[in-house]
């Protein structure tokens, strides 16, 4: 295992001064003066201290020539203003991953079918070709910044994932999206150590030219708060702040429960990102159960991919079972429709069958919801407090980065 430097641990809150010395020490002894140093750093639906971090390391490398691109994946563009609330102030050379772009991207070469069976356990044959955006491969290193949470697609998100999908060609992201699709999101959420979808973001990375370094932060969810920091290659990294996360952002419930109420912070601008609160909760919910997304100030399905309105919510084996019709959509789409609508069943003769019910309390107009195949409820109706109080109900406030799971 490469060398790696943490600080702080999943019973601590380290203090700004802590983590500003932490990072100043650390990129001094990683002989980056005189360097060109892309900084990869996560968009608004990520919670961290993000102005902390990018002051400490911006001053580290005062000597050195520094572009911040922001890793959308496929997420909407932040604006300049957004821009400057995110980071924390006005800084130089800072670029969107501007994904919607051909040129944004360097070819990298491509990852060959059998390698791709491999990785996948032969779930997947299909040659993949890797493409990034060309700031990271014209800089000298890539410095990721951001935090490292249970994740849907991946297991435990961070290091190399902010390289694929952050701000990645569409190729890889649809390719690795539906290969957690085919594990399926229960199953691989805050799955320890290298899932088979992290091995082919591992694969992709190791494609880029650039050295790749990373501080890797566990935060505190829902505060401005850390509990750790780790620094060292992207990947020694990750490993040590997912083994942080794991005891800090899973929590575990004795019995399943009927209903939950996940009620979304604004961050999440739409149900792409905001379905978050049904992944992180679908491990403890009881067959024939329901979670309801509560977001009111949510009024798009997906702003980016409105082909979801088109397909709607469906089990994985929905789209297996009738693969020529849907194989040809971007795979990444179908792979969010099957997250969000998590375990079914899927026949020719009675149709879909789901484990779960997932109704949506939003802004988003009652027609959309049910043509999407989800439940609606006005969000005027609901009474937290009334849920708060039925025993059958688990209402989670600021919902989408803790999992819950039930105790073995």
């Amino acid at each position: 295992m490469a060398e790696v430097a943490v600080i702080g641990g999943p019973d601590q809150v380290l203090t700004e001064d802590e983590v500003t010395a932490f990072i100043g020490e650390a990129l001094a002894g990683a002989g980056l003066d005189g360097r060109s140093v892309c900084v990869i750093v996560p968009d608004a639906t990520r919670s961290c201290p993000l102005p902390l971090l990018l002051k400490a390391v911006t001053d580290a490398l005062k000597n050195s020539q520094v572009t911040i691109l922001v890793a959308l994946g496929t997420h909407a563009e932040m604006s300049r203003d957004e821009l400057r609330s995110h980071l924390g102030g006005d800084y130089p050379n800072v670029l969107n991953h501007e994904w919607w772009k051909p040129e944004t991207f360097a070819d990298l070469g491509t990852i060959s079918s059998d390698r791709v069976g491999e990785i996948s356990d032969e779930m997947l044959r299909d040659a993949v070709p890797v493409k990034l955006n060309r700031a990271v491969v014209e800089h000298d290193v890539a410095l990721v910044v951001g935090p490292v949470f249970p994740h849907e697609v991946v297991g435990f998100s961070g290091g190399n994932k902010y390289f694929f999908p952050g701000v990645a060609g569409q190729e890889v992201i649809d390719l690795s999206h539906w290969l957690g699709a085919l594990i399926t999101s229960a199953s691989i959420i805050g799955t320890p150590g290298v899932t088979p979808v992290r091995a082919l973001i591992d694969e992709a990375a190791s494609l880029i030219p650039a050295e790749k370094l990373a501080l890797s932060v566990v935060a505190q969810s829902g505060t401005d708060a850390l509990h750790a920091v780790a620094f060292g290659d992207t990947i020694s990294s990750w490993r040590a702040a997912a083994g942080i996360s794991a005891q800090t952002h899973v929590r575990y419930l004795d019995h399943p429960v009927r209903r939950v109420v996940s009620v979304m912070p604004p961050k999440y601008a739409d149900i792409w990102t905001a379905a978050k609160g049904f992944y992180k909760l679908e491990p403890v919910v009881a067959d024939g159960g329901e979670v309801i997304l509560y977001a009111p100030h949510v009024t798009q399905l997906a702003a980016m991919h409105p082909e979801i309105e088109q397909i709607g919510y469906h089990c994985r084996d929905y789209f297996l079972g009738q693969w020529d019709k849907f194989r040809d959509l971007h795979w990444g789409v179908l792979a969010h429709s099957t997250h969000l609508r998590g375990a079914g069943t899927w026949d020719p003769v009675s149709g879909e069958h789901l484990r779960v019910q997932v109704t949506l309390a939003t802004g988003i107009p009652e027609d959309v919801v049910r043509g999407a195949n989800l439940g609606y409820l006005d969000p005027a109706t609901v009474d937290l407090a009334a849920y708060e109080a039925d025993p059958d109900t688990f209402v989670v406030p600021n919902a989408g980065e803790t999992l819950y799971r039930l105790k073995a």
